[in-house]
């Protein structure tokens, strides 16, 4: 049995908690921020404001407290918001000690720094004079098909491969398969900027564009993610595989993708800010990743055609349908 906690009670977080919990041989601690929402929780045995529908096990604890939640944990499982992590490791470092192993499964770049998540975690914690494992865990994986026990296949990455191989072994059931890779550059970008492209997958859609455009922006949208992760050290073959094609084309598909859904309002004339009003506190990685992967791409010198109408229309400096004619005016090229 292994000490397990899962540090944001998002509805990613809690579906992760509760596909761990459903192996029955992990002690589960859910750590949420704020006091009234564990209370609930615990109340409630579900957790209604992110992942409503789903049993909490008794034996799940739940929790406001980091020292309660890290300081016994084998195995930390990092689920917040991207914007949300380098304060909350520079709280959490104080419990934190050799031999623990931290998980990342957040998608995101920092804003302004331009560093992937597991690299704003590693760098806290140096400042601390710690130095533990980070591994990172994306994949197609919506929270709702999870936390249901649907079948489900995700990458666990480390550069060392025997850690990823001990978190595959814990993490893996009948309903959650993990593959390891130590690419951590290519599966990290991977996830964080696929929410990009969904975003506008969505405006396609919004817009009533038809299937051969989504088809189009996809697969640009692939080839795009894959210029910028290569530049940054990862490697095309992880691209290829589920961090990559496989979460694409879920978000960018899937009804269920809040980055695919800011997306198709805005194709439809909302604007972003009732947008977001409207996600009820949920987080679409995506707004904010949009600047912080575009401002990557210009220190190392690449293209991302996309992603940059995305943040025009994200910004209001154009419309919908003018960063589509944009795309499609474009000087002709070779695939």
């Amino acid at each position: 049995m292994s000490r397990i906690s899962v540090m944001g009670s998002g509805a990613w977080g809690t579906a992760i908690a509760l596909s761990l919990a459903r192996r029955g041989d992990h002690a589960m601690t859910l750590w949420t921020r704020s006091e009234p929402t564990a209370a609930s929780i615990r109340e409630k045995r579900e957790n209604v404001a992110f992942l409503p529908g789903f049993a909490i096990p008794e034996s799940m604890t739940v929790t406001a407290d980091p020292a309660e939640a890290l300081r016994e944990a084998e195995i930390i499982v990092s689920v917040m918001p991207s914007h949300a992590v380098r304060d909350s490791y520079t709280r959490f470092a104080e419990w934190l000690k050799p031999g623990q192993v931290l998980v990342s499964a957040t998608k995101g770049v920092e804003d302004g720094t331009y560093l992937r998540v597991s690299e704003v975690m590693a760098e806290v914690l140096a400042s601390r004079g710690l130095d533990l494992p980070i591994a990172v865990l994306s994949g197609p994986s919506f929270a709702q098909e999870t936390a249901a026990g649907m079948p489900t296949a995700v990458t666990i990455a480390c550069s060392d491969l025997e850690t990823a191989a001990r978190l595959q072994r814990e993490f893996s059931s009948n309903s959650l398969r993990l593959y390891t890779n130590d690419d951590v550059v290519g599966v990290e970008l991977g996830g964080a900027l696929k929410n990009v492209i969904a975003i506008a997958s969505g405006v396609v859609t919004g817009l009533g564009l038809g299937h051969n455009s989504t088809a189009a922006l996809i697969t640009r949208g692939i080839a795009e993610v894959t210029r910028l992760a290569e530049a940054c050290g990862g490697r095309r073959e992880t691209l290829a595989g589920l961090a990559g094609v496989g979460d694409l084309v879920l978000t960018c598909t899937g009804g269920l993708s809040r980055n695919r859904h800011v997306g198709v309002e805005l194709g439809k004339g909302r604007t972003l800010p009732e947008i977001l009003e409207g996600l009820g506190g949920k987080v679409a990685e995506g707004v904010r990743t949009t600047h912080a992967a575009l401002g990557l791409a210009r220190r190392h010198g690449v293209e991302l055609p996309i992603a940059e109408q995305v943040e025009a229309v994200l910004e209001g400096v154009r419309s919908a349908p003018q960063a589509i004619q944009e795309l499609m005016a474009r000087p002709g090229r070779e695939e």
